[in-house]
């Protein structure tokens, strides 16, 4: 009786259609874990725009340019990412062309809240179509159209904005600093001061080198450069 049980969670394991007598779907929480094994991103709104900032590792002899953790997707719309760096690029990229269309078809930039609701709802059809797997990635979408908003997928297909957020691997220390010192109408260099702080909290190694950052403002997104982050990271 004792190896029962391994025995049923693996029928229930093997399709992402199928859902556990728990309610549970194995599949869906086996791609979260990819998420939660990656190194930190953390998201931080201020008055006005948003704060991205994130850490990734590098071996010796990488091109450490060529390794994204912020991304921008438009010109006013930025995004941090966590899990399985191929289904990161490929959501990325997927976000990039819903931005192009939508520019193409409405003559005026996407709004932040519709791209994602876009990006959520594809990530969703992928748990309930049997022969594929979910997307292992999670990720922070960063804008600034009337307010710095700051939302949040995971491979579920859940959607959810945040005043302050983490996901990665530091997810639970990094929430916690970030819960004791968040408060609204922050300036922009109290939060990239706070982002920062809460990453080398998740993180055992933040450095210039292996950090990137990213701002959402005046509805605009840039990433900052490695002589800009090394001014703030030290």
């Amino acid at each position: 009786m004792e190896f029962q049980a391994p025995a049923q969670q693996m029928g229930y394991d093997r399709a992402i259609v199928v859902f556990s007598p728990e309610g549970r779907m194995y599949q869906v929480e086996y791609a979260r874990k990819a998420v939660d094994k990656a190194t930190t991103v953390v998201g931080v709104a201020f008055n006005g725009g948003v704060v991205l900032a994130g850490t990734k590792i590098l071996q010796k002899l990488l091109v450490s340019e060529k390794v994204e953790k912020v991304l921008k997707i438009d010109s006013h719309i930025g995004a941090a990412s966590c899990g399985i760096l191929a289904d990161c690029r490929v959501l990325a990229d997927y976000a990039r062309v819903r931005c192009q269309v939508n520019m193409i078809t409405y003559d005026q930039p996407i709004e932040l809240a519709s791209l994602v609701k876009d990006i959520g709802d594809r990530i969703q059809r992928f748990t309930q179509i049997g022969g594929i797997r979910p997307y292992g990635c999670g990720m922070l979408f960063a804008g600034s159209e009337d307010r710095g908003r700051l939302f949040e997928t995971d491979p579920s297909g859940t959607v959810r904005e945040w005043k302050a957020h983490a996901i990665g691997r530091g997810t639970k220390l990094a929430k916690e600093y970030l819960i004791t010192k968040f408060k609204d109408g922050m300036a922009k260099e109290a939060a990239l001061e706070l982002a920062i702080a809460a990453l080398k909290h998740a993180e055992p190694n933040v450095t210039a080198r292996n950090t990137e950052i990213g701002i959402a403002e005046g509805g605009k997104f840039r990433k900052l450069d490695s002589f800009e982050v090394k001014k703030i990271v030290g």
